[in-house]
């Protein structure tokens, strides 16, 4: 790709369905804090209590409907899942199991439940991908333990590769003290349902080059990266961590109703700038936002240029229906 911006056009039928994701797991395992922490309810997660059966929600990833659906861990609902497999696990296009890595004490049993849950994809003749979540793996507490967390984590890889024989399994470490490991593992799952990723991506990286800064992500209101660029693995480390700050950043001074609010946040940490826009489109009212790391001041070329304007004209091309 050249300097300047290009599209690239791909004809896609167009086609309007619902996708399933299933949260499933034993209790206590983290499923429902994996999902307030990709809505930001960091002050709700203390609170939880058990999951009550299924808990339903919908959103939108690039126009499309996401059913996700939170089943609840407890033995007695466990049981009733399995009983009744059609009403809970059938049309799962995407399955994302739990297990509680530090709980050693009840690995076991969550490895025999997902073995159960997979014979239930089987006999619904249904074959979803499944992403084993590694959760709980807290910073603070690897630091001590690293080697031997990682060992087991290796051996259960291993067990379940080998016990399942099933092709479509992803694996992914997450703890909510380190919201980015459930952003992008998440990011990484349900952009596997938009045929259109790879164009967003060639996109984001051109508009980088255009801007030549040190990181790019692009970014919707569900914490769902849909595209990113960096020069550097530092850059990417610096600008992914602050991801779950400036959405939140982003959800209190939405809250305030300032009236004279302004339409980016910028931020100067030493020598870097970041900058976090949202990228309103017409045809939606569910905004996408750009997170910029630039290394000198922007204020007077970002976001006014003739640039921005072609790439959100671009952007809005490749995400309408």
């Amino acid at each position: 790709m050249e300097d300047s911006l290009q599209f690239f056009h791909e004809e896609e039928p167009s086609e309007e369905r619902t996708y399933k994701i299933l949260f499933t797991g034993l209790d206590a395992a983290g499923k429902t804090s994996i999902i307030l922490t990709l809505q930001r309810e960091f002050s709700t997660i203390a609170l939880i209590e058990p999951t009550r059966g299924a808990q339903r929600r919908t959103f939108k990833l690039l126009g499309r409907e996401i059913s996700e659906w939170d089943l609840g861990g407890q033995k007695s609902y466990l049981i009733s899942y399995l009983r009744n497999p059609g009403k809970y696990f059938d049309d799962t296009e995407v399955a994302i199991y739990v297990i509680d890595i530090l709980d050693a004490s009840r690995i076991h049993e969550s490895l025999s439940y997902l073995y159960d849950v997979v014979d239930k994809f089987i006999e619904l003749n249904i074959e979803p991908y499944i992403n084993i979540f590694f959760h709980k793996y807290d910073p603070r507490l690897i630091q001590t333990v690293q080697k031997e967390i990682q060992n087991q984590i290796g051996d259960l890889k291993k067990e379940i590769m080998e016990t399942l024989n099933y092709k479509k399994i992803n694996f992914f470490s997450t703890s909510i003290y380190d919201p980015y490991t459930i952003i992008n593992a998440m990011s990484k799952i349900l952009l596997e349902l938009y045929p259109k990723k790879q164009l967003i991506q060639k996109t984001v990286e051109a508009f980088a080059r255009k801007l030549d800064c040190e990181g790019l992500i692009i970014i919707d209101k569900n914490s769902i990266i849909l595209g990113s660029c960096f020069k550097g693995d530092d850059s990417k480390k610096i600008l992914s961590s602050t991801i779950a700050y400036f959405l939140t950043l982003n959800d209190v001074f939405s809250d305030m109703e300032l009236e004279q609010q302004e339409d980016q946040i910028v931020v100067r940490r030493s020598e870097k700038y970041f900058l976090f826009k949202p990228i309103m489109l017409e045809e939606t009212t569910l905004p996408y936002y750009m997170l910029v790391l630039k290394r000198k001041n922007p204020l007077d070329i970002y976001f006014v240029n003739k640039d921005v304007r072609a790439f959100v004209n671009i952007f809005k091309d490749i995400v309408k229906d």
